[in-house]
């Protein structure tokens, strides 16, 4: 198998060489390039092509969110997995890089396992959110005033959705994994993965923690519902 491919974003080179140093133990694991700020980040995903970028958040000139913004907005089939680290616990920071298209959020006071864990996750298509973060993003769309709605665009595609594309949407949402949805709806695990690429295509999102956001905020499920 070829080895995943990691650009590292920081603008502290000390941080920048721990990664380093963390992943080019892996088997399975490239560092392709490295990248102080955001706009050389965007720079080099595109020239290098990564299957991952590890973006911090904030650093000087383009931030990690709008870097983030600007891979995202690319669009390439096969395009990277933007990975966020910070350490800066802050809600604003994790709903704007999810709705910016990250893929994963993680804090920097984690272990390298959860690290190299969290790489190998989000370059096989998959979303990841630290579990004390999976818990605040449901606890805020629970709370009073957070209603759901969006745009005529976003209403239009979740209306395209087929029956059996709603329950899967539904069940994704609750955190299920592709055999879990098998079983529950009495599918093969392949037709639940087409299942759940047809959704993410017809919703315009890039992965799985994409369409649990995107089912909360839009009333598809709510909290304890």
């Amino acid at each position: 198998m070829n080895p995943i491919r990691v650009l590292l974003v920081d603008d502290h080179h000390l941080v920048r060489t721990g990664f380093r140093v963390i992943l080019e133990i892996e088997d399975d694991i490239e560092v392709v390039g490295e990248a102080a700020d955001g706009e050389r980040a965007v720079g080099m995903t595109r020239a290098l092509r990564p299957d991952v970028v590890l973006m911090d958040v904030e650093m000087p000139g383009m931030d990690g969110l709008e870097a983030t913004r600007q891979i995202s907005a690319d669009d390439e089939p096969g395009g990277p997995a933007v990975l966020m680290l910070t350490t800066f616990d802050r809600d604003d920071y994790l709903f704007a890089a999810l709705r910016a298209g990250a893929s994963g959020f993680l804090l920097k006071n984690g272990t390298p396992e959860a690290l190299v864990e969290a790489i190998r996750v989000v370059a096989r298509g998959d979303g990841l959110l630290a579990p004390e973060l999976t818990r605040r993003v449901i606890a805020t769309f629970a709370r009073p005033g957070n209603q759901p709605g969006g745009d005529g665009a976003s209403q239009a595609a979740l209306g395209s959705l087929t029956p059996r594309e709603r329950e899967v949407l539904v069940l994704v949402a609750g955190g299920a994994s592709n055999a879990e949805i098998a079983a529950s709806l009495y599918l093969g695990e392949a037709t639940v993965k087409s299942h759940v690429s047809r959704v993410l295509a017809k919703l315009g999102l890039r992965d799985r923690v994409q369409a649990v956001v995107f089912a909360y905020e839009h009333g598809v499920v709510r909290p304890g519902g």
